[in-house]
């Protein structure tokens, strides 16, 4: 089924990152809240990606129930990630959050060290101060009107995406051995996304379950860019591609998220702010470019 998309690896990957590129501003214009955009950006994408799944139990038997939890596992940070990522833009603007929330790359490794006790490599820690530096900027904490409501705050939200986001990624990973399933864990995880945001939603009070209608335009195309087409592409792809190669191609959806944040929604981050994005898209790189070449590399982006 997914053969074919298989045989162009990196063209897919780099496919996947623009489509993905473009969530934070697809839910900027829907003018919703953070978990009214979460919650239905899950629910649209559930009809193809069941349809899809359907397919592959059809072909392939029913999925093992170690992977059916792991995936609901996955939904569950997942659906921590997409609120604190929304709250993120809603302070320090698309663009710049999307940046933030890749810090992801080096807080698995510090996550890694802390819990399990596997010392990072030395391209990791050599990131680490690097990213750092570019959190600091992007905080606007050494200037004055920088960009963003409140840019201090952005970033709060933007590192909590990572840690959100770490779960998420490592979970799914574990969850997703069989190659030839893409779409069921997927499935799974989206619909245990669904869920979490409604809860969080509820218990929040940001749940509006009647958005407009030029919202929900733009939450469907949200939905079935981002989480059906580009989640697809990059997960029936990277598996495909070395470890490093993956990671350095996945840099192209931050810095295609803050050019298109600039042109399409009008954000201007400052000059300091601009360099702090740079720096951690430098760090992610230098994390990256150490690693050991991984059988299964698990997609590194945020959104």
């Amino acid at each position: 089924m997914w053969r074919g998309v298989g045989q162009r690896p990196v063209l897919v990957v780099l496919i996947g990152a623009v489509a993905i590129a473009f969530s934070g501003i697809l839910f900027r214009l829907s003018h919703v809240s953070a978990s009214t955009g979460a919650f239905y950006r899950c629910v649209f994408a559930l009809p193809p990606l069941w349809l899809l799944a359907r397919r592959e139990t059809r072909h392939y038997g029913r999925p093992p129930r170690r992977a059916v939890r792991l995936a609901c596992l996955a939904g569950a940070f997942f659906a921590a990630d997409l609120i604190l990522w929304h709250n993120g833009i809603e302070q320090v603007g698309a663009g710049l959050a999307t940046v933030l929330g890749n810090t992801q790359v080096v807080l698995v490794g510090l996550l890694a060290w802390g819990i399990l006790g596997e010392r990072p490599q030395r391209s990791a820690l050599a990131a680490i101060p690097i990213v750092g530096f570019g959190v600091l900027l992007i905080s606007g904490v050494l200037e004055s009107g920088a960009y963003g409501s409140n840019p201090g705050l952005g970033v709060l939200y933007g590192l909590l995406t990572g840690l959100a986001y770490s779960g998420f990624l490592l979970v799914l990973r574990e969850g997703s051995r069989d190659l030839r399933r893409p779409a069921g864990p997927l499935f799974t995880a989206t619909l245990a996304s669904a869920i979490g945001c409604a809860a969080i939603g509820a218990v929040v009070g940001d749940l509006d379950l009647t958005p407009s209608w030029a919202a929900i335009g733009w939450l469907i195309l949200l939905a079935l860019s981002s989480q059906v087409l580009g989640w697809l592409l990059i997960s029936t792809s990277l598996p495909r591609l070395p470890a490093v190669t993956t990671s350095i191609l996945l840099t192209f959806q931050p810095v295609c998220s803050v050019i298109f944040a600039a042109l399409i929604v009008d954000e201007n981050p400052s000059g300091l702010q601009l360099a702090g994005a740079a720096c951690i898209l430098a760090g992610l790189v230098t994390a990256t470019l150490g690693r050991r070449q991984a059988p299964a590399p698990e997609p590194e982006l945020a959104g």
